[in-house]
């Protein structure tokens, strides 16, 4: 009978988890660097990093792109827009034009 949880992996810091896909993050790991406050707090874990990878950590930075240009960023999802957006008109920012 298959596992119908993926394969077991450990990750570099020991954490024992089941993965389906090929993805490679360790999911113990990304739950303890999610962060408790700011604009990537509200995002899943896929959009966090698509933003982090780009060097994107600030929303002052974020406001230097076009919606266009982070919709198109892997990670990014429909629900990720409307969050970063928001983010973004609280501070009196908003997405280049």
């Amino acid at each position: 009978m298959a596992n119908t949880k993926g394969t077991l992996r450990t990750c570099e810091q020991g954490h024992s988890y089941y993965k389906s896909s090929d993805c490679p993050t360790c999911p113990v790991c990304e739950k303890e660097r999610k962060p408790k406050e700011g604009f990537l707090a509200l995002l899943s874990a896929p959009a966090r990093r698509a933003l982090e990878n780009q060097g994107i950590t600030t929303l002052r930075l974020l406001s230097k792109y076009t919606e266009k240009e982070i919709s198109k960023l892997h990670g990014i999802g429909p629900s990720a827009m409307p969050k970063l957006r928001q983010a973004l008109e609280e501070e009196g920012l908003s997405f280049n034009k």
